[in-house]
């Protein structure tokens, strides 16, 4: 059970003023949860402004320069409403101060609204970008108006946060501020020495400062409220790893020896030889869990290097010593391709395979349950559900977690919470940095594998100005009309007001009237069953190009898709350029990848898209991207709506990683059970940076 004090700060968004059903997804997905009933009020508090607006600069209307955003105290002359029946007409406000004459416009405007707001005769205060036409001032639609006599209410500062479309900044604003005000007052987490020392604010002032910026330099990662709350972060991530290992420990490992018969069978049943990494992991593995600890070891690997390949032969291990593997795939997209590939080579070396997702039910699930609880079932793929309580395994010796950055220590910590002590390994196709795999999964050992399968080809990628789209299409009709298969993706779902960028449906509608129904599309916000069967048809040729937003990034398979076109290239981060990139390269053909840009570009954008014309190093690629963009990228893209890092930033906090980890380290050793007075309040710590699994672990003793 939650403690009370923490009420309410995991109250539901609906509960604020302002806030309906509607609007809760939409601030939802604005603070990058999944859905509105995940989403709570600390979401709100530990949200970090992206930017700032200063309205401090007051230069007079004559003096104020053309997009500058200034601050105008204002005498309200006259208002000169939109003409009856024609709506599209503005509706303008003009008024003046010492030093010249300014119209304020606005169009659908509701004019008892602005009547109101700026009354003619009265002093007002408006706020917004400045324009000038024909040496006439103007100001369309003020961000900020407001009377003389309320001009304490005005900010002068105002913080910006990440939006979504159709949600506004007023409504995000006030809904932080409600959640502010509700804070409780929390017993402090950290050592009094250590925050003496680095001279930073406790846990409530934090978040006040964090979304009351005076200055641009509150904003950066070194300012004592962001670091703070960083901390919190990178603690809160330790701690629960190392209730992990904790819990892990107690569990005693049961030693695998295998006889290397069925591995044999499978070896000779592979189509190509495996690469001197691929046989080291093998090696490492087979080592680990011939011990009497369990092991717990990630494997690295960039896309298409063969990780399966090393997974399902450390699973026959299991099966030779007469247990159970399992592998567990973040969608059933993923499990199902995962057992494309290992049921026909689980066959040959005759081992017996059944899959679990949760979307099987019925009868059809309970004969996969059955199987499993039997021992029938020696090898088993699934989503999570292969962890739900009702699913019980007759000797599970080793579980394989696809994390694709889609499962957290959250999932892994549930395999361990089932009582089973099965050998973890980990695979993430994602070449993470060494910081980065210490705060994503702690200590545990690393295989990598670093060389590509054989006959992979290299794919060459070319980097093309968005004018240049006619170019792009012809080119496309001619690989088409050769039987070649593409992918085009967009970085929007549908079209929105805030952006220019071409959204996946529009771009599907474009390119069809091209090529017709050869025309698929995949998007996040699709159901299962249409996006399993818009992939379907890519994978069996009825339709030949596939529109479909970053959903594609992770583990989607089709070796004879040898085209890749990332519209607005410069949106995407490296690594998820790389792991895009990825898709393609697969089959026999040669494989090109276009990266369309829109200039000008920033100097980041510049650097990222040369990284990709230069090198297909995924490890290279990974540190790059540390250094420009920072973690957020690495270990979880926002784009996907997955629980990166909120506050930390690796490149300006990895000092704080280091103390974190040791931190979490010492107060395990000392109050295992987390049950003194800083134990309790470091439980608080937990449920705030939604590690509750890592508790339910202490519970579980």
């Amino acid at each position: 059970m939650r403690p009370n004090i923490l009420d309410p700060l995991f109250v539901p968004l609906t509960s604020f003023s302002g806030i309906g059903p509607k609007t809760a997804t939409l601030v939802a997905r604005a603070m990058g949860r999944e859905s509105a009933e995940e989403a709570r009020s600390v979401d709100l508090l530990l949200l970090p402004p992206h930017r700032l607006i200063d309205r401090r600069n007051q230069p007079g209307v004559a003096f104020a320069a053309e997009n500058a955003i200034v601050t105008l105290k204002l005498h309200v002359d006259r208002h000169q409403p939109s003409p009856r029946g024609r709506p599209n007409v503005p509706y303008r406000v003009f008024a003046h101060d010492d030093t010249g004459e300014i119209a304020l416009t606005f169009f659908h405007a509701r004019q008892q609204w602005l009547e109101k707001s700026l009354p003619i005769g009265e002093t007002v205060l408006v706020s917004g970008r400045m324009e000038w036409f024909n040496g006439r001032a103007s100001m369309v639609h003020p961000d900020r108006m407001a009377l003389e006599s309320e001009a304490a209410q005005f900010p002068m500062i105002e913080p910006v946060y990440p939006l979504t479309a159709g949600l506004s900044a007023k409504v995000l604003q006030r809904a932080i501020e409600q959640a502010i005000a509700a804070m409780p007052a929390l017993p402090e987490w950290l050592d009094p020495a250590f925050l003496a020392r680095h001279r930073l604010p406790g846990f409530n002032a934090a978040v006040a400062a964090l979304h009351a910026p005076e200055d641009p330099h509150d904003m950066l990662p070194n300012a004592p409220a962001r670091r703070r709350l960083a901390y919190d972060e990178l603690l809160a991530g330790q701690l629960s790893l190392a209730l992990v290992r904790q819990r892990v420990r107690k569990l005693p490992g049961r030693a695998v020896h295998g006889n290397g018969e069925i591995q044999a069978k499978l070896l000779t049943a592979l189509p190509f030889r495996l690469t001197e990494s691929q046989r080291s992991a093998v090696s490492d593995i087979l080592k680990d869990m011939q011990a009497q600890e369990r092991m717990l070891r990630l494997l690295q690997g960039d896309v298409g290097s063969g990780k399966t390949i090393v997974a399902l032969l450390a699973m026959a291990a299991c099966v030779e010593a007469g247990g159970q593997a399992v592998l567990m795939a973040p969608t059933e997209i993923l499990a199902r391709q995962h057992l494309a590939t290992i049921a026909p080579l689980a066959k040959a070396a005759g081992m017996s395979v059944e899959l679990l997702t949760g979307r099987m039910k019925g009868k059809e699930r309970k004969a996969a349950v059955d199987h499993i609880e039997s021992g029938n079932a020696q090898l088993v793929v699934g989503t999570h559900a292969l962890f739900q309580e009702s699913v019980t395994y007759k000797d599970l010796l080793l579980a394989v977690v696809d994390e694709q950055h889609r499962f957290g220590v959250h999932q892994r910590l549930r395999l361990t919470a089932k009582g089973t002590a099965p050998h973890m390994l980990v695979m993430t196709a994602t070449p993470i940095p060494r910081t980065l795999v210490l705060s994503a999964f702690g200590d545990m050992d690393v295989s990598r594998l670093t060389e590509k399968p054989a006959g992979r080809k290299p794919i060459k990628t070319a980097t093309l100005d968005i004018d240049r789209l006619d170019d792009v299409v012809a080119r496309l009709k001619d690989a088409v009309s050769n039987g070649r298969k593409a992918y085009w993706i967009c970085p929007l779902v549908e079209e929105s007001d805030l952006s220019d960028l071409m959204s996946a449906e529009q771009r599907q509608q474009a390119l069809q009237q091209t090529f017709g129904a050869l025309v698929g599309l995949v998007h996040g916000r699709m159901k299962s069953t249409e996006k399993d069967a818009a992939m379907e048809s890519f994978r069996s040729g009825r339709t030949r190009i596939l529109v479909a937003t970053t959903v594609i990034e992770v583990g989607v398979d089709v070796p004879d898709a040898s085209i890749m076109v990332i519209e607005h290239a410069e949106r995407f981060g490296l690594a998820q350029l790389h792991q895009l990139r990825g898709r393609v390269g697969r089959g026999h053909d040669a494989s090109s990848c276009m990266l369309l840009y829109k200039g000008p570009l920033s100097d980041t954008a510049k650097a990222r898209l040369s990284i990709m014309r230069e090198t297909e190093d995924g490890f290279r690629i990974a540190e790059e991207d540390l250094k420009l963009r920072g973690e957020g990228e690495l270990l979880g893209t926002r784009q996907s709506g997955t629980p990166g890092f909120r506050l930390v930033d690796l490149s300006a906090h990895g000092d704080l990683l280091e103390t974190a980890r040791d931190d979490a380290r010492y107060i395990l050793e000392i109050d295992g059970e987390l049950s003194s007075q800083r134990g309790a309040a470091l439980r608080l710590l937990l449920y705030v940076w939604r590690r509750d699994e890592a508790i339910r672990l202490l519970r579980a003793g």
